[in-house]
């Protein structure tokens, strides 16, 4: 069942397809909700809910989002990590969801970290892909800064065939192509949501005290060839008290879960076995 709800001063989209255990995937950007798809195709036995994010997909990115967060470019709106949390718990009031199993890709993690802070009592586990919880370094708020500048200077669509090139694994882009093309369609932001992403994105917060109190399982997925993301960033999650699981995925990248979905299904659906009742 494909839906909306309202969220603050935005429209919001989501879907929400099978029965059983509840999962809420929080796609990475600039991707949206099919990001997950071919993984949910592989899953048996869970409720999927799969929002668009915030200025993703068939979701509105709202006008009233603050300035000022992104101290390297304080013109820059700032969709922040709070504000996606916001969202996420309005859907699951929306749906009647007291609690769930999450898993995040890239900023849905970092959204997931967010949850944990807020709302604990709602997460019963939490599933990592390609994510991390360090905060940006320098080099990474610069490229900011020059992403937030193209954005803003040359509209996204040169910009967002460099990143399908640069975040799917080099070796799928050589043995299947279409995988790159596939990615490429999923980017629709605008350049002023790519722009209030990226300043949300250098603004959030160093969350590794965070993982030091995770209470609840962690299941953390690595793409072997993720530039962007790496399995020694991703070794942090094993602090979380609850426990950690951390997987590499061979011929993946950043969108790991969409580039090899039958591999990340064969690590995910026996770590879901736990939550059955």
């Amino acid at each position: 069942m494909n839906g909306e709800y309202v969220s603050g001063d935005a429209r919001l989209s989501f879907c929400d397809a099978g029965e059983g255990l509840p999962v809420v995937l929080l796609h990475p950007t600039p991707l949206d909700r099919d990001y997950w798809r071919p993984l949910t195709r592989e899953l048996a036995g869970i409720r999927a809910v799969v929002p668009d994010l915030r200025g993703h997909g068939c979701s509105e990115l709202g006008s009233g989002l603050p300035t000022g967060g992104f101290a390297n470019v304080p013109s820059a709106p700032v969709l922040t990590m709070a504000q996606l949390a916001t969202d996420v718990l309005a859907l699951l009031d929306h749906l009647g969801i007291s609690k769930a199993v999450f898993g995040g890709c890239s900023i849905g993690g970092y959204l997931q970290l967010e949850l944990w802070r807020r709302a604990p009592h709602r997460m019963r586990g939490m599933i990592f892909v390609c994510s991390k919880p360090q905060p940006d370094a320098e080099a990474n708020l610069a490229k900011r800064m020059e992403t937030i500048a193209r954005a803003r200077a040359d509209g996204v669509e040169a910009l967002f065939d460099g990143m399908a090139q640069s975040t799917v694994a080099p070796s799928v882009r050589r043995e299947r192509p279409e995988v790159v093309a596939e990615v490429r369609a999923q980017m629709k932001l605008t350049a002023e949501a790519v722009v209030a992403v990226q300043a949300g994105l250098a603004a959030r917060p160093d969350s590794v005290s965070t993982v030091a109190t995770i209470r609840v399982p962690v299941l953390a997925i690595a793409g072997a060839e993720d530039a962007n993301v790496t399995a020694a960033d991703m070794e942090a999650f094993r602090a979380a008290p609850g426990g950690c699981e951390l997987h590499v995925i061979p011929c993946a990248g950043h969108f790991a879960a969409y580039e090899q979905p039958k591999k990340v299904a064969a690590i995910v659906a026996p770590w879901l076995r736990q939550f059955e009742a």
